[in-house]
């Protein structure tokens, strides 16, 4: 207990930094020894097995007990959560205005692709309503969110005190085994790496390198500037410490473990250090799983726009605005999808007449450079859902007039 008790008292972060160093040196020096990526995918295969019950049983729980008063907190971390992903779509058309990027398009992919808003929106409403057992053996968000609301609902109308403590206990019990997990953090980091480095090497970096500079310089500028910018605007302060500790603490661990759904647990973790009222973001998390796509947004619109320029097809700009618009009602939906934001490119090559045979060309190219996109997509997107759920909760206190204890708490409980 005294080896365990050290480990856990000691930087989560340091250890998180060291396991990415070894694992990166382990990949260049030895890639043919697999094992040692194997405690990457058991870690990821953890978050992922006790995310959806721990999401369910918090916001069931947050819910049934949740004081009045923190209404309003949701309202702003939607606007917040939908109006960063539209803004997240105009940095990428102004981007690849500026920088036009072509890519060779040959080899299609053959996987299936939804044929429009209306098909991703449809999907989306049967997923809610299928069986809540099956949503949480197969982690779909959606319909866990809208099953522990109902749930949550019913609860608060008709249970005692004492059945609330007791689902309560539960949401506690599960946050435990959580905690434990994520103490195991550095070794599936260090796991990820590996793997990450003896399959792709450095080579990935130089294919269809102009293509992955405008993604990552895209995501890159939302995350550093447009971003903080909204945090700024609503906090009236600098919000760089926050987006600063959300990078680090949350979008480090999404890059590699590349899923917004095993992010969930590590991201109620932060905002728990972060002081924030566990009723508010055991739900806003969750929510921002589904709905905040800032990288999903970005990809759609610059994978569009890269097939496009390579045909020659001029964009206007009031197209722009529409394909802002469909990049973000698409990119919302995209958790909803197998394949997630890259089965979406067609569906936004269509608004310029492009057809599927040469839009899934595009997706084919995106699974090439999968391993760079989506590992920065999902940090963009799992950062920022902790980012703004705490813009919101800061910005209700400063408008009610309470102590809103910027950074306060975290900084009394980093480990």
């Amino acid at each position: 207990m005294k080896y365990v008790d050290k480990w856990t008292q000691s930087s989560l972060i340091l250890k998180i930094i060291i396991g990415l160093i070894i694992g990166a040196i382990l990949g260049l020096l030895v890639p043919q020894w697999t094992i040692i990526g194997f405690p990457g995918d058991l870690f990821v295969s953890a978050l992922k097995a006790v995310a959806p019950l721990l999401v369910f049983v918090l916001v069931a729980s947050a819910i049934s007990k949740a004081r009045s008063g923190i209404g309003g907190r949701f309202k702003t971390v939607i606007i917040l959560y939908l109006f960063s992903t539209f803004l997240s779509a105009m940095v990428a058309i102004i981007a690849s205005t500026i920088f036009p990027v072509t890519i060779h398009l040959s080899n299609a992919s053959t996987a299936a692709a939804p044929g429009g808003i209306g098909e991703v929106m449809y999907n989306m409403i049967m997923t809610v309503f299928s069986n809540p057992i099956d949503l949480l053996s197969q982690g779909q968000y959606l319909g866990i969110l809208f099953w522990s609301i109902v749930f949550g609902i019913a609860l608060k109308m008709v249970a005692s005190d004492t059945t609330k403590d007791v689902i309560t206990d539960c949401a506690n019990a599960v946050t435990t085994v959580v905690r434990g997990i994520i103490q195991c953090a550095p070794f599936g980091i260090m796991g990820l790496v590996f793997k990450s480095v003896s399959e792709s090497g450095i080579g990935i970096f130089t294919q269809y390198g102009q293509l992955i500079l405008l993604l990552v310089g895209c995501i890159a500028f939302v995350a550093f500037v447009t971003d903080p910018l909204i945090s700024a605007f609503a906090l009236r302060r600098n919000p760089y410490p926050l987006v600063l500790t959300c990078l680090r603490e949350s979008g480090i661990t999404a890059f590699f473990s590349r899923s917004s759904a095993a992010n969930i647990p590590v991201n109620m973790q932060l905002c728990e250090r972060l002081g924030l009222d566990r009723d508010f973001f055991s739900i806003s998390i969750p929510l921002g799983a589904t709905i905040n796509m800032e990288g999903a947004a970005v990809t759609i619109t610059v994978m569009t726009l890269a097939v496009c320029h390579t045909m020659g097809i001029s964009v206007p700009l009031p197209v722009t605005i529409v394909l802002c618009i469909i990049s973000t009602v698409g990119a919302c939906g995209a958790s909803g999808v197998a394949g997630g934001s890259l089965l979406l490119i067609p569906m936004a090559c269509s608004l310029f007449g492009i057809s599927a045979d040469v839009s899934m060309q595009a997706v084919a190219v995106g699974f090439i450079i999968g391993v760079i996109q989506d590992s920065c997509e999902t940090a963009l997107n799992s950062a920022g859902d902790a980012l703004f759920s705490a813009t919101a909760e800061y910005h209700d206190r400063l408008k009610n007039g309470e102590p809103m204890n910027f950074l306060g708490e975290f900084a009394k409980n980093k480990s």
